[in-house]
């Protein structure tokens, strides 16, 4: 208990501490934001700040920091620092520069910031790649809910699939404040109610579960060898401390703000938030089912929506909280799958430039996106997934890369590109190093692909004092 105690405190005081230094070296202004200068009444649309963090928080909150959290919390209490420290000084740092940025920049898709200030080649890399991981997301975030809805409801998940992406559909294709903006506050409290449940749950000691302190050991069923803590677990949390697919929703909601200033609790504070989520989640892992070993065969029995089912239901009961817990399981995916739809749209439409105001257009992007999405969300769940993190991690890291250099551009003399350029090294020795060496890589011993990870790192370092500090 005191190891998630004080996790938990971390986090808050991260928010305040290292949240409000971010903010400050950024330096938000009094210009006025894309929201009121573009104002067209479909995307760009000032809302209020607390639907503006709520909607915000569930386009991010997808399956990553309770699917994933699950997975992470399978190598053990380890998890809790990466959760921490990920969440913090990588995460939060990716989160509000990528939303911070976009708005700079009249609310542009990630794809179009990312090509402005790291050259041609790049743009178009980061237009394909942008849109086959909200494609790839949004895939994800169909079957997922559309499982966990078939077991609440007990209708098959053939039937229940087709209404995910009818909502889906509707979701991509009206002005944001039509769905998006109504729904999503409803939502936001199934998932508070059901975060907080779990949480008292396991403070509380109910069914006599103990939750467990920090240790560095790796506790993977699997073993040491098989499955290393570097890198697969900073690969398997993926949202719950640092993810590429908030870098594509945080424009959505840079075409909202009415304030600059409002982008530290906004965009910072919602990825906090999602870490506090992550936390609970891990936590709950390994104490609903008393160790790894139990996390595992349980994971490996009936998959993370039973898992996250049997959970709900032992520390809640099965009668109102277990089903607003599970509701709020199933609203983090749904709202964030239909936002990836939604950007994947944006970001075509940024790309060839295609005005968005009026339906018909909106309609020729949407139905093959959608189509291509119901096509994938036939294959097998876990080979989505696992392409999904590498390529979600990969997309963070090429960001934060962007943040160094934007703000090196934008803040001569200061040393604040140091607070992106120092987690992108460590997120590019990260993603070289496990597609090397993940089953769904290439399978590479340890012993090359870490040194290999490491020069890639320094690669990086090496490209990105290039084209900056070396230019002086």
């Amino acid at each position: 208990m005191v190891t998630f105690l004080v996790a938990l405190l971390a986090l808050i005081l991260g928010f305040f501490i290292y949240g409000k230094i971010v903010d400050t070296l950024f330096g938000p202004t009094d210009k006025p934001t894309p929201a009121v200068v573009h104002n067209d009444g479909v995307d760009y649309i000032p809302l209020p700040t607390w639907k503006v963090f709520m909607i915000q928080l569930l386009n991010i909150a997808g399956l990553g920091p309770i699917f994933g959290a699950l997975g992470g919390a399978m190598w053990g209490p380890s998890v809790y620092l990466w959760i921490v420290f990920g969440t913090i000084f990588a995460g939060g740092v990716h989160d509000y520069l990528s939303g911070m940025i976009s708005l700079r920049e009249d609310g542009k898709s990630i794809s179009e910031v990312v090509g402005h200030h790291m050259g041609g080649t790049m743009l178009m890399i980061m237009r394909v790649f942008a849109v086959v991981l909200l494609v790839l997301v949004g895939t994800v975030f169909a079957t997922g809910p559309a499982g966990l809805l078939s077991k609440l409801t007990g209708v098959a998940v053939t039937y229940v699939l087709p209404c995910v992406f009818l909502y889906y559909f509707l979701a991509t294709l009206l002005p944001v404040d039509k769905i998006i903006a109504r729904f999503y506050p409803l939502f936001g409290a199934c998932l508070i109610i059901m975060a907080l449940g779990i949480m008292a749950a396991m403070l509380f000691g109910v069914g006599g579960h103990h939750m467990p302190e920090l240790t560095l050991e790796n506790l993977h069923p699997l073993g040491a060898e098989k499955m290393p803590i570097w890198p697969l677990m900073f690969i398997t949390v993926a949202c719950g401390a640092i993810s590429g697919f908030h870098s594509t929703q945080s424009p959505i909601m840079s075409r909202c703000l009415k304030d600059e200033r409002l982008g530290r609790p906004v965009f910072y504070g919602a990825m906090v938030a999602e870490g506090i989520i992550a936390l609970i989640w891990a936590t709950a892992g390994i104490t609903f089912y008393e160790s790894t070993g139990g996390l595992a065969a349980a994971m490996k029995a009936g998959g993370a929506g039973t898992v996250v089912y049997d959970i709900c239901v032992g520390f809640m009961g099965t009668g109102l909280g277990a089903t607003l817990a599970m509701l709020g399981v199933i609203a983090c995916p749904i709202t964030s799958g239909d936002t990836a739809f939604r950007s994947a749209r944006l970001t075509l439409a940024d790309w060839i430039g295609m005005e968005q105001k009026f339906p018909a257009k909106r309609l020729m992007l949407a139905v093959p996106i959608l189509a291509i999405g119901g096509v994938l969300s036939q294959m097998d769940f876990n080979i989505i997934w696992r392409y999904f993190s590498w390529t979600n991690q990969t997309l963070a890291m090429i960001v934060l890369w962007t943040g160094a250099v934007y703000l090196y551009r934008t803040k001569p003399g200061s040393k604040a590109y140091l607070m992106p350029a120092i987690p992108a090294t460590f997120m590019a020795a990260v993603t070289s190093t496990y597609i090397l060496q993940a089953p769904e890589g290439f399978q590479l011993a340890s012993s090359i692909t870490y040194p290999i990870g490491i020069v890639f790192a320094v690669v990086c370092v090496f490209l990105f004092a290039k084209s900056t500090l070396m230019k002086k």
